[in-house]
């Protein structure tokens, strides 16, 4: 059985090519919108998700200094940024380990930039925190999640749970 165990190193990217330097990222939550459901033929309250559709999803960057690229960031437009990460997975019949490729990609439109604070041998803890409109995650080239709150589309584990409403919309 593959274990995986933990990110062994990761990068951060603007575009697709441009590094944006040293950061830990908070990356999204996905929460279904819910509508609580009662009434005949229902012992009590169901909370009843709308398939496909999530709450507000936000990404947050923390910088251990004011960088430039959390600056740059800052800019009021939709964003494309990677986190490209190394996962160390272990093969428990082996004994082995193994480096598995993991890529989360969103499209991310600035909600806040802190600053942080200046302290003599500590780091600004700047942040940066975005929106999110479109998430990907691809893990050992296989597309898991992506969903595009804007054309619509939830696409889990190879499954698009809004072809049905897009084709009924006409879209």
């Amino acid at each position: 059985m593959k274990i995986p165990e933990k990110i062994t190193g990761y990068s951060v990217y603007l575009d697709g090519s441009t590094y944006l330097g040293v950061a830990d990222v908070e990356l999204p939550s996905l929460e279904a919108l819910t509508e609580t459901i009662k009434g005949a033929g229902i012992a009590g309250e169901i909370d009843s998700p709308t398939i496909g559709h999530y709450g507000s999803m936000s990404c947050t960057l923390n910088w251990r200094t004011i960088d430039p690229a959390a600056i740059k960031l800052s800019a009021p437009k939709s964003h494309a940024i990677d986190f490209r990460a190394a996962q160390q997975t272990l093969d428990s019949a082996t004994g082995n380990y193994s480096t598995t490729p993991t890529k989360v990609s969103v499209r991310a439109t600035p909600k806040s930039l802190s600053l942080g604070k200046f302290e003599v041998g500590a780091t600004t803890d700047t942040s940066n925190e975005f929106e999110v409109t479109y998430l990907k995650v691809i893990v050992d080239g296989k597309v898991w999640i992506e969903i595009d709150k804007f054309n619509s589309i939830c696409i889990i584990d190879g499954v698009d749970y809004l072809a049905a409403e897009r084709a009924a919309l006409g879209k």
